[in-house]
């Protein structure tokens, strides 16, 4: 029987068999196959395995992907650059494009996996849905997660880290705050152009607004920018009433199968915060 599904583009795909030479282009993708017990035979320089490297995320090699007749490509909206799933998509490649927004959506995007893929992960999806039914720790512990440093940038609400944030028990203090154009707009020094269809997911802040909006610690993942301890220092001088600790990445943003594992990490790194 074909199996069909919808990725998140609202594209249906069809099996007629189970696929079995993957492609991933998303760490966390790559991870999730692994978790249901299978292997890709092609991955990007940031995921984990030993499959042939295919280019990064952003800079995907289309003709290499191409050889290793992919019979499934995983792919994400936001990691991957659209001149290139375009162009795979134009060479008649099956390709799943993803864009989880929430920590459940996620769970739910393993789930569609192992559907395609014919996998038996009962036991996996019922912990992943019963990670997502555990209540979080109250109040919630006002929280800053900056993901870049110059410019300084953040999440708002509608981004998958800020949800694993709310799962962990920890509030985000730039939930409401959106990214203004052009970068003098969100820097206060100019006044806003409408956003049109650009991304306001992710605002660029100042220091300033870190103080203003008083959170109680930071926490600086080691992705997707590399906070050092100098970074480290850095905050802890300019935001002295917060907590500044380093910590992993994934957990915040590798969705799916690092998720079941990761927010239990994240709710005790919170709680030791408190």
């Amino acid at each position: 029987m074909a199996i069909r599904v919808l990725d998140d583009r609202q594209r249906e795909l069809v099996f007629i068999r189970p696929p079995r030479r993957i492609v991933s282009l998303v760490p966390s993708d790559t991870l999730n196959v692994s978790a249901l017990g299978f292997g890709v035979v092609g991955r990007t320089r940031y995921c984990d395995g030993d499959a042939p490297i295919v280019g990064g995320t952003k800079d995907v090699d289309v003709e290499a992907v191409a050889r290793l007749e992919p019979d499934l490509i995983l792919a994400n909206q936001e990691e991957n650059s659209r001149v290139h799933l375009e162009e795979l998509a134009r060479l008649d490649l099956p390709i799943l494009i993803a864009f989880p927004r929430t920590v459940a959506d996620g769970i739910a995007h393993l789930a569609r996996l192992a559907k395609i893929l014919q996998a038996d992960a009962r036991d996996l999806i019922r912990r992943g849905y019963g990670m997502l039914s555990s209540p979080a720790p109250q109040p919630p512990l006002r929280a800053f997660v900056p993901i870049w440093m110059d410019p300084l940038m953040t999440v708002n609400r509608h981004t998958f880290m800020s949800d694993a944030l709310r799962l962990a028990g920890a509030g985000n203090v730039f939930a409401d705050r959106e990214r203004r154009f052009p970068l003098a707009a969100d820097l206060g020094q100019a006044v806003p152009t409408p956003a049109g269809t650009r991304d306001t997911r992710y605002p660029r802040i100042t220091f300033d607004e870190v103080v203003e909006r008083k959170p109680e610690a930071i926490l600086l993942p080691d992705e997707p920018h590399p906070f050092s301890e100098e970074d480290a220092a850095v905050f802890r001088a300019r935001v002295p009433a917060a907590r500044v600790v380093r910590c992993g990445g994934r957990d915040f943003s590798w969705y799916g199968a690092q998720s079941i594992e990761g927010i239990p990490r994240l709710r005790a790194l919170v709680d030791s915060l408190r």
